[in-house]
């Protein structure tokens, strides 16, 4: 799996699959990452792609400390799914 890369000009976190990008935009609050979005192009959907993006994300987010606030409902359906996460 491709590592995840921060944009951080744009906002965003991105993880490319299949030649596709996975994406959430993000807000930071001093160590608070909210989630606004997260979306994964048509041509991923259904393969377990923004699971993967949404476990590279929360790996990231504890190498930085930083506490995940979901927005986004699918951010927030996946850390309720998986709740050691």
């Amino acid at each position: 799996m491709a590592a995840l890369h921060d944009d951080q000009a744009r906002s965003r976190y991105e993880l490319e699959e299949q030649g596709h990008v996975v994406f959430a935009d993000y807000r930071r609050e001093g160590k608070r990452l909210f989630i606004d979005h997260v979306e994964a192009p048509d041509a991923l959907k259904g393969t377990g792609a923004a699971g993967r993006f949404m476990e590279a994300l929360v790996e990231q987010a504890r190498r930085d400390g930083a506490t995940l606030t979901p927005i986004c409902s699918y951010a927030a359906a996946w850390l309720k799914r998986h709740p050691q996460a």
